[in-house]
């Protein structure tokens, strides 16, 4: 593996982790919800993060690639509370921002870097011999 995708590797790797500890510490500790349960809340923003978990521990560029559709829920989670909230909460949003912009930016090129590098690759449809859908 290159030092580069290395790079990326790692950065993916500490916007998830990141991510992975901050929710149940935002949920449990920091900001306990108002109103409703802190089990449901969560389970809904912890819960997703479980699913690319053992792939990203083992680096595999698959993963990684669609990790990407997991980060935006915290994205648009921590957008959200930069829009309506202040405070301890906004600074957690931004804490949040940040993790979701370094796991997504890490995933991305990691999965590329690592595809190539491995030979993988999307055929073109002027590659495919059947022809383009129709």
């Amino acid at each position: 593996m290159s030092a580069l995708t290395r790079r990326y590797l790692w950065l993916g790797r500490i916007g998830f982790f990141g991510l992975f500890l901050l929710m149940p510490v935002w949920v449990l500790y920091l900001v306990p919800p108002e109103m409703g349960s802190s089990a449901t809340l969560l389970l809904l923003l912890w819960g997703p993060l479980f699913l690319p978990l053992w792939g990203i521990m083992q680096g595999k560029a698959y993963t990684f690639a669609w990790a990407n559709f997991i980060v935006m829920w915290y994205f648009i989670h921590s957008l959200t509370h930069l829009w309506i909230s202040s405070g301890l909460v906004f600074w957690l949003a931004m804490l949040e921002l940040l993790l979701c912009c370094l796991m997504f930016i890490g995933c991305t090129y990691y999965a590329r870097y690592r595809g190539k590098e491995l030979g993988l690759k999307i055929p073109k449809l002027k590659d495919d011999p059947i022809g383009p859908a129709r």
